[in-house]
Formats: structure tokens, sequence, C-alpha cells
């Protein structure tokens, strides 16, 4: 019985040791008869728990495994072998488990060699090393903080998908996910005294609805903004060059702005002000109203310049809208009556595209150029509107020609009826 309890008494450290050391011994009876393809590491870690468990399954899903690549490539050994002192020798160059610290340096040590990683991927590049010692969680790993990101925190470890991959932690859909693993861990992230929100508002934004709802992968997503390496793209220091890099012409039209002049002066984030950052929603023409989802009136007196302004450029861009939308229901009951519009359907489509350009010229601040483009879609839609209206008068016109040619039929038939009986009697 004493001894009983002294076995119970063991510490999980001793427990899980004999453990370990009844499966070497399990492997180790086929010791002398390993083929080419044995790996020991696999066969001894596929019945460990976790997290040392990595089964040959799990493994396979592996780049690096795809690619020919084995345990030893990373922890060093000899996985041929079944004897411990061989497989785990320090002749065969045994690592063991990598300490944290050494992570993005034995990474690099492949990732950084082009001669040989070209080998495997002529496109890949070579400086994710070198960048992620220039960004913030480089930096900080190099000050000592063994808190912040590494790769393996990003691109997982023994199952390493190419970003291309559904399932890859990296791949664009999943890759906000994977930064929130830590941002949105307020316990985690507090003594670095930044939001944890940024995933919670980010899955309320537009972005999110285009890239993961959509499947749009070219929206943004983390990365897209922050970097990923290197975490520092240029222009980072400005909001307005990050919006900048996809929306072109909004950032041309707002650095003539008199907006961007004030911004700068005051040292206001740019598009963040109107447009907030990670939680971006859909914007409307209810963002230059007065009502809770207006923004320029949060800085703006009712009844100055700007505000006044501000109607005037909203007032139109609500006509443009509601002229487009009575061309096209005109056009829509035209095409159903099977009348041809189609000339003015492509004009309609012009019309439209007069309308997003006015509600990208707002970013200038200028209504005479808001208006221009106005006038532009209000034309197009009203010779639309006509159109449709026209087709309708002409499709009447036929309709009355129509029936008259039927009634002048019938009235064919009954007097040859009534001749044909005549001649009858």
């Amino acid at each position: 019985m004493a001894s009983l309890r002294n076995n119970f008494r063991l510490s999980s450290a001793a427990r899980y040791v004999g453990l370990v050391g009844q499966i070497v011994l399990g492997v180790c009876l086929g010791y002398g008869q390993t083929t080419n393809t044995t790996n020991s590491c696999l066969d001894c870690h596929s019945a460990l728990p976790a997290p040392l468990e990595v089964t040959q399954d799990k493994f396979s899903q592996d780049i690096h495994s795809q690619k020919g690549l084995t345990c030893t490539s990373c922890h060093g050994g000899d996985a041929s072998s079944y004897d411990p002192t061989v497989s785990m020798g320090k002749k065969a160059g045994f690592k063991g488990k990598i300490d944290r610290k050494q992570v993005p340096q034995l990474c690099g040590s492949c990732h950084s060699n082009p001669t040989y990683i070209k080998t495997f991927n002529p496109g890949l590049r070579t400086d994710q090393l070198d960048q992620y010692h220039t960004s913030v969680h480089g930096k900080l790993f190099a000050a000592g903080d063994s808190k912040v990101a590494v790769c393996i925190d990003c691109h997982s470890v023994h199952d390493i998908r190419a970003p291309k991959d559904p399932r890859s932690t990296v791949n664009p859909v999943n890759v906000a996910k994977t930064c929130s693993r830590c941002h949105s861990d307020a316990e985690y992230m507090k003594q670095y005294g930044i939001p944890t929100n940024q995933y919670a508002q980010y899955i309320t934004s537009v972005h999110y609805q285009d890239m993961v709802v959509r499947g749009d992968l070219s929206a943004p997503t983390c990365t897209t903004c922050h970097g990923n390496h290197g975490a520092v793209p240029p222009g980072v220091d400005k909001v307005q060059n990050v919006c900048a890099s996809c929306h072109v012409f909004q950032a041309q039209m707002y650095g003539k702005s008199s907006h961007h002049k004030a911004f700068e002066a005051l040292n206001l984030p740019g598009c963040v002000v109107c447009h907030s950052n990670h939680g971006i929603q859909h914007p409307t023409d209810a963002k230059l109203g007065a009502g809770p989802e207006g923004v320029c009136m949060k800085c703006h007196q009712p009844g100055d310049r700007c505000d006044r302004a501000r109607v005037n450029i909203q007032s139109g861009l609500m006509q443009l809208d509601r002229s487009i939308k009575e061309a096209d229901q005109a056009l829509r009951v035209a095409e159903a009556s099977g009348m041809d519009v189609s000339e003015a359907r492509l004009a309609q489509d012009q019309a439209k595209d007069a309308l997003t350009k006015a509600r990208v010229t707002i970013h200038s601040f200028k209504a005479d150029l808001v208006n221009q483009d106005i006038q532009v879609g209000r034309k197009l839609a009203a010779s639309n509107l006509k159109a449709g209206k026209d087709a309708m008068v002409e499709r009447n016109h036929r309709r009355i020609g129509l029936g008259m040619c039927l009634v002048a039929i019938v009235m064919m038939l009954a007097g040859l009826w009534l001749y044909i009986r005549k001649i009858e009697s």
C-alpha cells in the first residue's frame, strides 16, 4: 500500500516522463528494422498527449512536409533510428524543443537564404526576417519582450499551410481572426495600452462584408493596412496614405480640399475623422445630413458657409438618386411591355457612374465640382426617363393601331359571313 501511495503521489512531470519512456521502449522493439521512410519522431509524437502530439495526418498537411522536409530539418536528430541515443543524440545535431527566442532566426535560416528557398518556390520573398526586425513586433522582441508575435504565432507550427489554402491561418479570409487571438485579449494586451476592440469593429465593417461574405480577397484586412512581416507600409504615419493605396481618386480629391489642410494643422487622422478606421461602414448620402448618421455637423455650426454647401451637395445627390430611380422604373415597365430601350439602358449606366463620381468628388469639399457631376447625371437620367415614357407612348399607339386592325378584321369577317349567307339563300 505504501508503494501504491508513493506512486500516486508522483508529480505530473514524473508520470509524463514515464509515459515517454514506455513509448520509446515500445518503438525501440522495432530498432534495426527501419526503412528509408521511417520517421521515429512521428511514431513517438503521434502517441503523445497535447501539446506534443503531432500526427502523421497533421504533419502531412504542412507545406514543409509537402516540399520534402522532415522533423529533423528544424529539430535536428536522426528520424531514421528508433534508438534514442542516435535519434536524439548530439552527434545527429538534435536540438529538441525550439526556444521561442530562437524561432525567428531558425525560420530565417532557410527563408532568408535565396539560394536555398528559391529551389522550392522561385516566387517566394526572402526578406521576411529583415522586415520583421523593422516591425513593432520585431523591435519589442529584440528588446526582450517574448509576448509579441513571432513566426509560429501567425503561421502555426506543425501544420503550416500555404496562404492560398482556405484553412491557412494567414489566408486573407482568416488573417483578422489570427491577429485577434492576441489583439482581442484584453488581459494579454494590457501592458501595451492599446485598444482590443479592433476585431469586434472590423467584423461590422464594409471591408469584412466584402472579404468574408462576398468572397472578395482583394478587400482590406489587417495586413493590408498594417503590413505583415514588416508591419510598416510606406506612409503609414499618415492614415490617408494607407487608405489611398486603394481609394486613389478619393485621396486625390481630399488632397485638394480645405479639410486636408485643416486636419493637418489640427493633427487629425484624415479619413478616420469621417469614416473611422476598423469599423468602416458603407458610406451613404446620410453622412452629409444633420441626423445621427451625419458627420459634418460634428465639427461645423448650423448655417455657416460649410453647412450651406453641405445642404446644397446632399440635396443635389438626393435629386440625382431619385431621378435615376424614376428612370429605372420607367425603363423596367417599357422592357416588360416588350419595348426596346437598350440604348437608354446603356445611358442609364452612365448616369449611375455620374452619381458615383459625384460621391467621390465630395472628398474635394467643393460644391461646384460636385454639382458638375450631378448635373451631368441628371441630364442623362432625364433623357432616359423621357426614353422610357416615349417607349410607353409608342406602345400605346401600337396597341391602338392593333386594336383598330382587329376591329377592321372582325368587321371584314362579319361582312364576308353575311355575304356568304346571302349567296347561300
